[in-house]
């Protein structure tokens, strides 16, 4: 098998191109042709040299629910499945997928199913995608399990961003005011100490303690910078870590206002994720064991996997989840009366929708209470540099 670059023009006479592999320029053009593409031209792809540290293979959420709701629409057309991976391949941006999307249209088009092609990239589609597509292809809906898919990626995309809101704004004002400070003690402050030292006056104990901050500043500043960097390379190292994780999902889930925020966010992503894979007709317990590692918290996994134990025995699901003591009493109430009516699915997504909504009410909350409080942090730091400097000016004035 070789791959081979195309180029064409469609039933409605548009230039069309792409990539495609095939064992023969034979075989592709016969496979072109049943697309209804009038073959132009067709080469083998010229062999690119290519590092792999350096290839990004990755698929973003937001291509991923993009892909999911186009071919879900070229579905619902009566699109042939071939015909419109083709397509996608064609529209999408990031190298990789579009590879990989090529390549799961060739194993389609060998004969496998899409769940089965889709399978075979884990870093693109995970067991919750490729469950859901086996339960559409099954079910005949493949068209509204691809929608449902992309309305699911989108909301989660959006609990992610409310997320990021909470934390990157408190993060990178207390890094600026880190560095703020670094810089002041090893530019600024030792101007002042020449002139104090030539003036002869008496430094406070404020300005004494500043000043020698700034010569430890001055002298050891690389180690300053290669430290406070070794300790974001160690703390992420520690944090993938299955102990590191541990302790700090713990951790977090114990402060005073980020913690009640994460654990809602967790909660939403939990009800959200169980809710689309039993409304897809995925049975009980491998929904559950798909939901425990979406949680995004190895505590609230662990819970999940807990409670699928306790299905697995044969107790209820609400029950299963209250003996956790990880999740809501009105989560396992509203579950109760879900498992009861057979509308659990629909509950669960009522869930998700009232802690998006509790997210947000604990988003506003959260940066309401961190402005004043990074307000008076930056004014204490920088306001305790530059007073220890004005100590000395003022016992000098008094002097004369």
């Amino acid at each position: 098998m070789a791959t081979y670059v195309w180029r064409g023009r469609n039933r409605f006479g548009d230039i069309v191109a792409g990539e495609r592999v095939a064992s023969s320029i034979e075989e592709l053009s016969r496979a072109l042709q049943r697309e209804q593409i009038t073959v132009i031209e067709i080469k083998p792809k010229r062999v690119a040299i290519s590092i792999p540290f350096f290839r990004l293979e990755k698929v973003k959420l937001k291509d991923l629910s993009v892909f999911s709701r186009q071919l879900s629409v070229l579905i619902d057309a009566e699109l042939p499945l071939i015909q419109s991976l083709n397509i996608l391949a064609e529209q999408t941006k990031n190298r990789y997928f579009q590879r990989v999307i090529r390549t799961i249209r060739s194993d389609v088009e060998a004969g496998s199913t899409l769940n089965q092609a889709m399978r075979k990239h884990p870093k693109a589609f995970d067991d919750l995608y490729c469950n859901l597509i086996a339960s559409g292809e099954q079910s005949g809906s493949l068209d509204i399990m691809l929608r449902r898919l992309a309305e699911y990626i989108e909301k989660i995309v959006r609990l992610r961003a409310k997320v990021r809101q909470a934390m990157i704004y408190p993060s990178a004002i207390i890094t600026f005011a880190i560095l703020v400070a670094i810089f002041l003690l090893w530019r600024v402050i030792p101007v002042f100490a020449s002139i104090f030292t030539e003036l002869g006056a008496e430094l406070p104990f404020l300005t004494r303690i500043i000043i020698g901050a700034s010569h430890f500043v001055q002298r050891f500043i690389i180690l300053i910078i290669l430290g406070l960097i070794a300790l974001v390379i160690l703390f992420r190292y520690y944090r993938r870590s299955a102990t590191g994780r541990w302790t700090i999902d713990q951790l977090i889930l114990r402060l005073p206002v980020v913690g009640p925020l994460m654990r809602k966010v967790a909660v939403s992503r939990f009800t959200r994720t169980l809710s689309t894979l039993v409304s897809g007709g995925v049975p009980m317990l491998e929904s559950l064991q798909i939901t425990a590692t979406t949680a995004g918290n190895v505590i609230i996994e662990k819970a999940v996997l807990d409670a699928r134990k306790m299905v697995a025995e044969g107790r209820s699901l609400n029950e299963s989840l209250a003996e956790t003591g990880q999740f809501p009493f009105m989560l396992t109430q509203m579950v109760s009366v879900g498992e009861a009516t057979g509308t659990l699915d629909e509950m669960l997504a009522k869930l998700a929708d009232f802690f998006d909504e509790e997210v947000d009410t604990a988003v506003a909350a959260l940066l309401s209470v961190l402005e004043p409080l990074l307000i008076i942090f930056v004014g204490i730091m920088v306001g305790t540099l530059i007073i220890s400097m004005y100590l000395p000016i003022f016992s000098l004035m008094a002097q004369f």
